[in-house]
C-alpha cells in the first residue's frame, strides 16, 4: 500500500483516530479537526467508554484497579486522554465532575481524592497527566509535582519501588512521569511552569536517551524484549513507540530538533514497519478490559500505524533540517 492507501484506511477508523490522522498526517484545516474531535465524546471507542461510568463516578468500581484490571477510572482516564477526546465538551465534563466528587484512592493507598494522587510515582504522573489534560489541576498539581521532584533518583528517572528497595530507575515508571509533566507543562504554559519542574523532565528524558530508549547502558543489549510490543493503549507499559511519541511531542513543546540518540529507537520503529506499509497490534497485557481499543495481536493496528507514521514525519523532518 502506498501512504495515501494507509492514509485512506486510517480514515476509516474510530473517531479518535481519524481527527489525529487529521492533525498530524493530512494537515486539515483546524476547524475541521475539532469538529471532528469533538465526535469522540459521542461516537465509538469515547463514547463507550463515558457511557460505562456509573453515578458515583467510577469505572469497574475501583480508583486504580489491581491485577493488571484496567476497567478503572485510572486507566479509563487514560485511554480518554489518548484517544484525544475534547475535554471541554459537555460529556466529558460531566464525567470528570463525577470522578472529582466521587472518587478516592483506597486508605492504604493514602485515601485521598482521585485528582490529588496518591504514593507512587508512576501512579501520580499518570494523574498529574489526566488532570492537566481535563484541566483540574488545583485538586493536587502541587502535591503530586512535589513527591515527584523528591522521588527522582541520581541517574534522572524514577522508580515505583521504594528507595530502601531500589536505587535504580525503571523505564515503566521514569515514561509515566515524564508523560505527566510534559502533560503539565502544556496545559499551564512554559512561562508558569517552574523551571525545577522542566529540569526534572529533562533529566529524565536524558536518562532514556543515554540508552536510545530501549539498551543496556552496559552492554548495548536490549533491556526487556516487551519493549518491541507495542501496545494500545499502553497501560503503564513502557515500550519504544510510546516513549517516541512522548519526545515527538516534547521537542514540539520545546521547539527543539529530534536527538541524534533517538536514531536507534526509530529505525527499530522501521524495522517493524509490515510490506504493505503498516504496523501492528501488539500482544496485549494481562489483564480485564471493559472492551478492546485496539484491532488483534499481529493484524493491522490502526492506532500503532498512526503513532509510528507521525513519529517517522517528525524524525525525517529533523534530519532533513540537520
Amino acid at each position: 500500500m502506498q501512504r495515501v492507501d494507509v492514509i485512506e484506511w486510517l480514515l476509516e477508523s474510530d473517531p479518535s483516530v481519524r481527527w489525529q490522522v487529521m492533525r498530524d498526517l493530512t494537515d486539515q484545516p483546524p476547524e475541521r479537526v475539532a469538529t471532528e474531535r469533538a465526535r469522540i465524546a459521542t461516537e465509538g471507542h469515547g463514547a463507550g467508554l463515558l457511557d460505562l461510568q456509573t453515578a458515583d463516578g467510577y469505572w469497574g468500581g475501583q480508583a486504580y484497579g489491581v491485577d493488571g484490571d484496567r476497567r478503572s477510572v485510572m486507566w479509563t482516564l487514560q485511554a480518554l486522554r489518548r484517544l484525544g477526546i475534547d475535554p471541554d465538551v459537555a460529556p466529558t465534563r460531566r464525567a470528570i465532575e463525577r470522578v472529582r466528587s466521587g472518587v478516592r484512592f483506597s486508605e492504604d493507598d493514602g485515601g485521598l481524592p482521585f485528582f490529588a494522587g496518591e504514593v507512587e510515582a508512576c501512579v501520580n504522573g499518570g494523574v498529574l497527566a489526566a488532570s492537566a489534560y481535563f484541566g483540574v489541576l488545583g485538586d493536587g498539581a502541587d502535591r503530586m509535582i512535589g513527591l515527584l521532584l523528591e522521588g527522582q533518583l541520581e541517574d534522572g528517572g524514577w522508580n515505583c519501588e521504594p528507595r530502601e528497595e531500589s536505587d535504580r530507575s525503571s523505564f515503566d515508571s521514569t515514561l509515566c512521569v515524564l508523560e505527566g509533566l510534559l502533560e503539565f507543562q502544556r496545559a499551564v504554559g512554559d512561562g508558569a511552569t517552574p523551571p525545577e519542574v522542566i529540569a526534572a523532565r529533562h533529566h529524565g528524558e536524558e536518562y532514556l536517551l543515554e540508552r536510545n530508549l530501549y539498551r543496556r547502558k552496559s552492554t548495548g543489549g536490549i533491556v526487556r524484549e516487551r519493549y518491541e510490543n507495542f501496545i494500545f493503549p499502553p497501560y503503564w507499559v513502557y515500550d519504544v513507540l510510546r516513549a517516541l511519541d512522548h519526545f515527538r511531542e516534547a521537542s514540539i513543546i520545546d521547539g527543539t530538533a529530534p536527538d541524534e540518540r533517538l536514531e536507534p529507537a526509530v529505525e527499530l520503529l522501521r524495522s517493524h514497519r509490515r510490506d504493505d506499509g503498516r504496523w501492528a497490534a501488539g500482544d496485549p497485557w494481562n489483564g480485564e478490559v471493559f472492551f478492546a481499543i485496539d484491532e488483534p495481536a499481529g493484524t493491522p493496528s490502526p492506532w500503532n500505524t498512526l503513532r509510528a507514521l507521525r513519529v517517522l514525519d517528525w524524525a525525517d523532518s529533523g534530519r532533513s533540517a540537520a
